[in-house]
């Protein structure tokens, strides 16, 4: 099989750099702060984001059975389907999306 020689290099510089530190990750990531507190270079930091949850994430929430047994009120399903209309209407037929 062919290997990349720059793939190959890499992975030996790697597996030199982590014999340096037995392969310790704590130690390596040590290394790395040090190194970079060492650079002098002005290092940014973001802050943190809040995620964004698609519309159709909805939090799910037991439904009490009624006496039909259908599960659902006619208030529900209304909901419901008020629901699906505005998605697919804002966000095509498909009805998916990431709201940005």
């Amino acid at each position: 099989m062919w290997q990349d020689p720059i793939v190959a290099e890499t992975r030996a510089l790697r597996e030199q750099y982590a014999d340096q530190f037995d392969h310790n990750a704590d130690a390596i990531f040590q290394d790395i702060l040090l190194r970079q507190t060492a650079s002098g270079k002005k290092l940014v930091s973001f802050r943190h984001r809040q995620p964004v949850l698609s519309h159709m994430t909805i939090p799910f929430r037991p439904v009490a059975r009624s006496a039909s047994g259908s599960g659902s009120t006619s208030g529900e399903k209304a909901d419901m389907a008020r629901h699906t209309r505005r998605s697919r209407r804002s966000h095509g037929s498909r009805g998916g999306g990431v709201v940005l």
